[in-house]
């Protein structure tokens, strides 16, 4: 089982979004246009997160300017690096993409940038970027390519969003994004200086300009990295719900190229999202993994052996089973990791699993049961690229219900999150098994123990969050943790030495990870327990005051 998070559940959650829930459109596409940043207000410049740049026009925190300074940065950064083979632009359903990819495109092709646009302006899912990237720079010692996806990935409709994507074809790194940043700060502040810009008429002229199947050359390979053949005869019955997003029109591909049962209950496309159910906090939020924002199609399980849907970029995915419902994001993790490493015979003997420092410790003792590596990397699905591309990790998932996995013979399929395969994946693993998700994890549950986890907030100033993620394991005084010796105190992933930012705690049935907010003068408390709700709360009061005494000493 898993408890909810401890926060303040609004009455309208699960609820038809109401009419006076939705972004008006045209003032949000306006303002993206007639608006500019205030350089002096710091929330007002680039900042790229763990998913890019993110912001709203109505808070001039994402707008023509923004993105005008981005992309002309990384025009910059291309040069540096000598990337000099096609870039390869996508975009979402939220209303500010479209803008926001038209004047990429200014920039790019005033750059002299070959841009691959998808054929017929579709929409463009992140995993099927990362797949054009992987597939171009196959082989080659020269022409790379890579690719900008405009996309804020589930976050409510009034978001606009700016990702990169290096020639490995995953998230850029810290060092990439920290250069790019900086650039385009740079532009903002000089308001545009240097940046080079042709109409957008002009830059669809181009001769640099030119058109890509995204949405053929993903849907054909599919076949390469999921057992299709085993759903086809299993007839497994899917529903599926793209959420509105990006690969809305992909499904109804796939079931057509590949012969699959397969249902889409919901073809909508509307940028005010107004199908949506809301999430936790009365907001629409296009997250699969959230039993809010998913009731629609929670209430269509009995219809499907299983269902499933992708947010709106469809780089995560939520999986619905008949037998249990919509599974927690680390159930799911264990079943697909339990079910890859007994299935795909052609994978490396010694590629590893791959997870998040916060990700279940279920995925620990199944991985221990497969006699296979684990590989736990801090927060953010960067860190998995380099496994996924050499086939050092068979595997690679977080919390947050993003993951992407192998070929079938063990080669690359995409170093970027990929909701698509997962989702997929839970069709294959009912057919091979004969049961579906949630009957597997109940199975697993029974041998491992059946863990519950929560997760709260507690408030910290900035100079609080900047100790914390610089603390050191002697600055935990306590040798228990609710109960139970500690085993490790982790301020460095185990799977690569990278710095967590933050504190992770551990024991022989629980931990907690503690680390602070990127966004809010908050830091937050990640916690699990193998041995009930009672012991759960025990570790996250300890782990405050663990975490409270340890911000009070200095480092020694």
């Amino acid at each position: 089982m898993s408890t909810e998070t401890s926060v303040s559940i609004s009455p309208l959650a699960g609820h038809l979004a109401t009419p006076d829930m939705l972004v008006d459109v045209p003032k949000l596409v306006s303002a993206y246009y007639t608006e500019a940043p205030d350089f002096s207000v710091a929330e007002q410049r680039v900042a790229f997160g763990t998913s890019g740049h993110r912001g709203c026009s109505f808070d001039n925190t994402f707008n023509q300017w923004h993105v005008l300074a981005i992309t002309q940065a990384i025009c910059d950064y291309r040069r540096w690096q000598g990337i000099n083979g096609p870039l390869f632009l996508g975009m979402d359903t939220h209303a500010l993409s479209t803008p926001a990819y038209s004047s990429a495109l200014e920039v790019l092709a005033a750059n002299g940038v070959d841009v691959m646009l998808a054929t017929h302006d579709e929409f463009t899912p992140t995993p099927a970027i990362s797949h054009a990237i992987i597939s171009h720079n196959l082989g080659r010692t020269a022409g790379f390519a890579d690719g900008i996806i405009i996309t804020p990935s589930h976050n409510p409709p009034d978001s606009g969003g700016f990702k990169y994507n290096p020639p490995h074809g995953g998230p850029a790194d810290a060092v990439v994004t920290g250069w790019v940043e900086t650039r385009a700060n740079d532009f903002l502040k000089s308001a545009l200086k240097g940046v080079r810009r042709w109409s957008l008429a002009k830059a669809l002229r181009a001769g640099t300009t030119h058109r890509h199947d995204y949405l053929q050359a993903y849907v054909d390979d599919l076949g390469h990295v999921l057992d299709l053949q085993a759903i086809r005869d299993a007839n497994i019955a899917m529903g599926v719900d793209p959420l509105g997003g990006a690969g809305v029109h992909y499904w109804h591909a796939i079931a057509e190229r590949h012969g699959l049962n397969l249902t889409v209950v919901n073809d909508g496309v509307d940028p005010t999202f107004r199908f949506m159910t809301v999430d936790w906090d009365g907001r629409i939020r296009m997250d699969p993994s959230s039993p809010y924002a998913m009731q629609s199609l929670i209430g269509l399980k009995d219809r499907f052996d299983i269902a499933f849907a992708c947010d709106t970029d469809h780089d995560r995915h939520g999986i619905v089973a008949r037998s249990t419902g919509l599974l927690p994001p680390n159930h799911y993790l264990a079943v697909a990791i339990f079910y890859l490493f007994q299935h795909r015979p052609q994978w490396r003997t010694d590629a590893a699993v791959g997870k998040t420092v916060v990700s279940s410790q279920m995925i620990d003792r199944v991985t221990a049961k497969l006699g296979r590596r684990l590989c736990e990397v801090p927060v953010g699905f960067k860190w998995f690229v380099a496994g996924l591309r050499d086939g050092s990790l068979g595997f690679g998932g977080e919390e947050s219900a993003g993951a992407s996995f192998a070929r079938l013979d063990g080669s690359v399929w995409t170093t970027d999150k990929d909701g698509m395969v997962p989702a997929l994946l839970s069709a294959e693993i009912t057919a091979r098994m004969g049961r579906d998700p949630g009957e597997i994890y109940r199975e697993l549950a029974s041998e491992f123990g059946d863990p519950v986890s929560d997760r709260l907030e507690a408030p910290a100033t900035p100079q609080q969050k900047r100790m914390l993620a610089k603390l050191s394991p002697q600055q935990v005084r306590s040798d228990t943790l609710a109960g139970e010796r500690i085993q490790d105190i982790l301020t460095q992933a185990p799977g690569n030495g990278a710095a967590i930012g933050g504190l992770k705690v551990t024991t022989a049935n629980g931990w907690f990870a503690a680390r602070p907010s990127g966004t809010e003068d908050i830091y937050k408390i990640y916690a699990e327990s193998f041995m009930g709700p009672d012991h759960l709360a025990r570790i996250l009061a300890e782990a405050q005051t663990i975490v409270s005494a340890a911000l009070l000493t200095e480092s020694p």
